[in-house]
């Protein structure tokens, strides 16, 4: 757990996220994210869409780059296929 200080920027209120815990989210400057209020804390999370559209472009670059490779007789692509499942 982290412990942050709110600041100002402009007339709204700005939690920094630590370079650590970005590092470790891979979030970017610019990056879009959602907050809420539950139970009285503050809930910071991506969009589910964001999340599937990553997924979604990792698994055309495996693909992209699968040809001819296998894992234990499973070709990467029947592996993808049945993640899907």
């Amino acid at each position: 757990m982290s412990r942050v200080t709110v600041g100002k920027w402009g007339k709204n209120l700005a939690i920094r996220v630590p370079v650590r815990l970005a590092k470790t989210l891979g979030l970017s400057a610019g990056d879009e994210v959602e907050i809420e209020v539950k139970d009285g804390d503050i809930v910071i999370h991506r969009p589910a869409a964001l999340n599937r559209a990553d997924a979604i472009k990792a698994a055309e670059d495996i693909l992209k780059n699968a040809k001819g490779h296998s894992l234990g007789g499973s070709s990467i692509k029947e592996l993808i296929n049945e993640g899907r499942r």
